[in-house]
């Protein structure tokens, strides 16, 4: 088992008498059902449906109560900015609490520890577990997991390799559907809930089957290309490199735009470097090349 503690994590705190039904009317997955020790992927959108944040929720346990947000740190700021703006009246204190709490990421075995809040990553099994504690408590929480301590690298390469994007490198916050960043692949997104900011520009590109742009997992050799390289299929751009490690890559593409390459025999290349395009077990959209799920 390797554990590895997640710099570029923060943590946010919504607590109070209203704040499940706050939250369950704001963010895309439903927070109603959700129980103690359990967690939801899920984000904030703008009102035209694009990710303020993608985050996982987790509420404690009922003694101390609330719910915390496992989110990007760059974007705590933001988020906690845009819940205050709907907070009005609801009796919920929101707090940024990355200074104090991080995220220590756990995969590939099993264990337990006493130290922080615990939690399964909603997202994949395969992503293992998430603690949520003071940093310093991160070695002595992984011993006790059996785990040995690595570095953030290791799990960032983990991540990748099973495909799953990260916001800021795979996709650009504030310019992506959620489409777009497979949280409808992951469960990020409740299709059954009620309104909720951007609900119902989600639910048009869900239902029309729209979604044209997704990041996708590819393989390479060699070299990793570079974050931000144009994606190229002959002389056309067809998408732009994200993450890249160990010879696994997430690019946002444009799969209408990779099927015409396809037809054509156009290979991919990133940055000058050849791609291969991947489909995880977890992937349910259409492959450039594949014939479209049947509604």
């Amino acid at each position: 088992m390797k554990a590895a503690l997640l710099s570029d994590r923060g943590v946010v705190k919504v607590a109070g008498d209203a704040a499940r039904g706050f939250l369950h009317g704001l963010v895309s997955a439903d927070i109603l059902n959700l129980a103690p020790g359990t967690a939801r992927f899920c984000a904030l959108l703008t009102p035209q449906g694009k990710i303020i944040a993608d985050f996982i929720v987790v509420e404690a346990a009922a003694a101390s109560g609330g719910f915390f947000l496992d989110s990007p740190r760059a974007q705590a700021a933001t988020l906690v900015e845009k819940l205050n703006l709907y907070k009005l009246r609801a009796k919920v204190m929101i707090e940024d609490l990355s200074d104090t709490l991080g995220i220590l990421a756990a995969w590939d075995g099993a264990g337990t520890t006493k130290y922080g809040l615990s939690y399964a990553d909603p997202r994949l099994a395969a992503l293992g577990l998430r603690i949520m504690l003071p940093p310093h408590l991160a070695a002595a929480a992984a011993a006790e997991l059996g785990a040995a301590l690595v570095e953030a690298a290791d799990y960032d390469a983990h991540r990748i390799a099973l495909g799953v994007p990260q916001g800021g490198v795979d996709f650009q916050y504030g310019d992506a559907f959620p489409h777009e960043a497979d949280m409808d692949q992951l469960g990020g997104v409740d299709f059954a809930k009620g309104c909720y900011v951007g609900q119902e520009v989600v639910s048009r590109i869900e239902h029309r089957g729209i979604a044209r742009t997704r990041a996708v997992p590819m393989h390479y050799d060699g070299a990793a290309p570079p974050a931000g390289a144009a994606v190229m299929a002959g002389d056309r751009q067809v998408g732009v490199m994200g993450s890249a490690a160990g010879g696994n890559a997430i690019a946002l593409l444009r799969l209408d735009r990779v099927a015409e390459a396809a037809s054509r025999g156009e290979p991919l290349t990133g940055g000058g470097v050849a791609l291969r395009l991947v489909k995880p077990d977890w992937v349910r959209f259409a492959f450039p090349s594949e014939p479209k799920p049947a509604e």
